[in-house]
């Protein structure tokens, strides 16, 4: 593979290749040099572009039927917009016979172990009155007991068979032998007479392997072309046997699908070509061009299929082995891996591999807290339940029961809620694809290493503890990787060093069981319980507030503030968002932190400072003339209304960043932008008002709970640390100062003067904790001493809500001012609503 093809990926390990494939620079060069010497018109048309555009959608057609090994004899394509509008396809025209007629009725049959979008299917089957049967992966080889008696094998009720070529889940790939078990009678799904039709769904086998579709012949094959090739997204196709077209019932009739009709009377007679028939509309013609470019780069750089099955399953083959091989100085192993097969045979194995990630007492560290310490790292996972409850359920062990429980918990699909009473709600997925290299391998075991197989315990000093690190020896099997290799002791691991023959080798490493905190995901009051006020001790106070004027910039510290109905005033009213309006923080550009807003009250303007830059002011006032231009953007998934600061402050911003970037501020009409998570213990009828923040109006931080970390962060960064310094990476509204460390996740509510906050639960913290905020350096220990010092989670301070005033003294928060807090009564765990990271920003 040519080196500048990926240039944009140097100094990231992508791991989501099931995910998306990443397009190479050739792809798209060759595809816009060939939009500037051609024009391409609508292909409904009969001019001469029109007709170009017919005849290369047409070549393209070939090359696809050409790349799974068939022809237009036994195969139709019919594009669409990807792999889930190419089954909605299958479901809406299948030629299902439904309950209640005099004939035996259809059944839709599906593997446990497929993608939401087939389970999906039985949505629409429902609605027609036909029956869906989901069938397990164990259930479907025994299914030769289901043989019919002869007397019955004559009827010709069509039944549909749906199952994934390979996993996205696991990487399993199951035989296709089935298609022609299935479709000659010698498997039955079920015991049921009538015709059996197969659905091989081929979105996730075909990115990584060749598919002959001349020797397996399903009759409905789904796929999308981004899996292949990384671009275009958008674009799948449904590739039908010949046999069955015929049979499939059209309902909806788009533009270009009907060879006549008439508007005033029911009257429609279809095209002949089965593609034109399906196709509804303007197919997406550019970008079905696009992958003829697609076919001619893949098959340049890697020389096909077969190649990269072999190439893929051999990083994947390493990696397991390795992977599998770790263990804590205890025996216990590092990792789960969810497995069906023990990766021997590229036939039976795709390149994913599932996991997640124990302690050394075989406890699941969450895939959300894993996920977080491989972005410190620059790799790119996959986590969650991967569109595939059932696979989810199966290896993982949960019930429908567990599955109906952590959605009353509040997990949904896609959040970062890993874990709830202990037990993960999924894992994280690890996969390759053709642009993957040994590097790639390597980086990725040497996180795990890094983050798990290292000092932890920072009092004993790092030589004092020499364990070993129980490794099986690997065969040295694959042809790729032949260099007798040695690993090294663990921080110093040179990509050359970390080989593929580890046997048992003597590790320098001091694994200390961290202190497991009693941790609370989200803590709630309950409606009913009595607050308890908390007893004796030293008064807690304010000892610092601050300020942060313009989103992810830099804080301003104050002593006394206004309090308005979104927290304190002007925090997070404006923000810094790139040329697409969407906005920028830290994680994105870290040199946000040196830009220093601060607000004078009396002149009613912010002063922004940064070094090498001239002041520059925007005024408090609303700007309302006519030059304002609303706009909406999205913060945490919150719609805002905003408007945009103009040009002299977006050159000042795209000067200093370079890059091009506006400053916009959040529009007062839009000041109740209502919190939409269900907290309990407020009101429902509060309205509680946002300004930018992500998750609450303010955020409160313990210094005893500072200083109880810096000396676990000092130790392991052996240098010393300033409080300062560490307080500011927190990014907190509010400091107090109260006795004991993490004591501020016991309370409730607080009172701070005449003002009342209800606690919201804990913020979880993201990477934004490891930029220093006076320089902008990244430091990725941070996050890891946060997660080791807090028991595996990464929760750093609580967020506050403002309770609606009583009182008609005014609203100004002063340092110094005493802190009531009230106890929680109950320990009833609400996890957070949000999928959003919970870093204030």
């Amino acid at each position: 593979i040519e080196s500048t093809d990926f240039i944009f990926i140097l100094g990231i390990t992508y791991l989501d290749h099931a995910g998306s494939a990443l397009f190479p620079e050739s792809l798209l060069k060759a595809f816009t040099d060939d939009l500037r010497n051609n024009v391409y018109g609508n292909p409904h048309s009969q001019n001469i572009s029109s007709k170009l555009t017919y005849d290369t959608i047409e070549h393209v057609r070939y090359r696809i039927l050409q790349h799974f090994h068939t022809t237009a004899e036994d195969y139709t394509i019919i594009f669409t917009s990807g792999c889930t509008a190419a089954l909605k396809l299958v479901a809406e025209a299948f030629p299902w016979i439904p309950e209640g007629t005099k004939q035996p009725s259809s059944r839709f049959c599906y593997l446990t172990d497929s993608h939401t979008s087939v389970v999906g299917m039985r949505g629409i089957t429902a609605s027609m009155n036909v029956l869906s049967v989901p069938i397990k992966p164990k259930e479907i080889l025994l299914s030769e007991k289901n043989r019919l008696p002869a007397e019955e094998q004559n009827c010709m009720t069509p039944h549909l068979f749906s199952y994934p070529a390979q996993s996205n889940f696991s990487g399993t790939k199951y035989p296709l032998s089935w298609i022609q078990d299935i479709k000659s009678g010698k498997l039955h799904p079920i015991k049921i007479p009538g015709k059996w039709f197969v659905l091989l769904d081929a979105a996730s086998y075909v990115s990584s392997s060749p598919l002959d579709l001349g020797v397996h012949q399903a009759d409905f094959i789904p796929i999308s072309f981004y899996k292949i090739f990384g671009f275009p997204t958008g674009l799948g196709a449904l590739l039908v046997n010949n046999r069955i077209a015929p049979l499939l019932k059209k309902t909806y009739f788009g533009g270009g699908t009907a060879a006549a009709y008439l508007a005033g009377e029911d009257f429609y007679f279809p095209r002949k070509s089965i593609a034109e028939r399906f196709e509804d509309g303007t197919v997406s013609f550019l970008d079905i061009i696009a992958l003829k470019h697609g076919f001619d780069v893949l098959e340049k750089l890697t020389g096909g299929m077969e190649k990269i099955k072999q190439h893929t399953f051999a990083l994947a083959h390493y990696t397991y082995t390795m992977l599998s091989t770790l263990k804590y100085a205890n025996g216990a192993p590092v990792v789960r891996i969810y497995s069906d097969t023990d990766f021997s045979n590229p036939d039976v194995q795709g390149p994913i591999i599932n996991f997640n990630v124990l302690d050394e007492n075989g406890e699941v560290i969450g895939f959300s807290q894993v996920d977080k310490m491989a972005s410190l790292y620059n790799i790119h996972v996959r986590t969650g339940c991967f569109c595939n409850t059932g696979a989810c359920q199966m290896h993982l062990g949960m019930s429908n029961e567990d599955i109906q429980r952590n959605l009353q918990a509040g997990h949904v699909c896609g959040d970062d809620i890993d874990l709830v009473n202990g037990r993960p709600t999924g894992s994280v997925r690890i996969s390759f694809g053709y642009m993957s290299s040994f590097e790639d391998a390597q980086t990725f075991l040497k996180f795990i290493m890094a983050t798990r197989l290292s000092k932890l315990d920072s009092e004993i000093p790092f030589e004092s503890s020499v364990t070993k690190l129980t490794t099986e020896s690997v065969p040295d099997d694959h042809p790729s990787f032949h260099s007798a290799c040695k690993l090294s002791p663990v921080p110093h691991i040179s990509d050359r060093e970390l080989g593929n023959n580890l046997s048992a080798t003597e590790m320098t490493l001091n694994w200390q069981p961290p202190e497991v905190e009693a941790e609370s995901i989200r803590a709630a009051v309950s409606e009913i319980a009595v607050p308890t006020c908390r007893r004796g001790g030293k008064p807690v106070t304010v000892t610092n507030i601050y300020l942060y004027p313009i989103k992810s910039c830099s804080a301003f510290e104050v002593t006394e503030w206004p309090v308005g109905n979104q927290g304190l005033l002007y925090d997070r009213n404006w923000m810094v968002v790139n040329q697409n309006g969407v906005c920028m923080t830290q994680k994105q550009e870290p040199r946000l932190c040196l830009v220093n807003p601060s607000i004078d009250l009396k002149q009613k303007v912010m002063v922004i400072q940064a070094e090498g830059m001239d002041p520059i002011s925007v005024s408090l006032e609303e700007n309302t003339g006519k030059e304002a231009v609303i706009c909406e953007s999205k913060v945490c998934s919150h719609r805002v209304k905003t408007y945009d600061c103009g040009e002299r402050i977006a050159g000042w911003f795209s000067m200093f960043l370079g890059r091009p970037c506006r400053l916009i501020r959040q529009s007062s009409d839009m000041k109740n932008r209502s919190h939409q998570k269900n907290i309990k213990g407020l009101a429902s009828a509060t309205n509680i008002s946002l300004s930018l923040v992500n998750e609450a109006q303010y955020l409160l931080i313990n210094v005893a709970s500072i200083l109880k970390l810096k000396e676990h962060i000092s130790a392991r960064l052996e240098e010393p640390l300033e409080i300062e310094e560490l307080m500011r990476r927190f990014r907190a509204n509010i400091v107090i100062s109260a006795p004991e460390s993490f004591e501020e996740e016991e309370w409730a509510e607080i009172s701070i003067g005449a003002l009342q906050f209800q606690v919201v639960g804990p913020c979880s913290r993201c990477q934004i904790i490891c930029i220093d905020q006076q320089s902008g350096e990244r430091n990725k220990e941070f996050l890891q001493s946060l997660s080791a010092a807090r028991g595996r989670k990464t929760n750093f301070g609580i967020y506050l809500m403002n309770q609606p005033l009583h009182s008609s003294f005014p609203d100004v928060l002063s340092v110094g001012s005493q802190v009531l807090p009230v106890l929680k009564e109950n320990t009833e765990i609400q996890p957070p609503t949000s999928s959003e990271e919970k870093c204030s920003g």
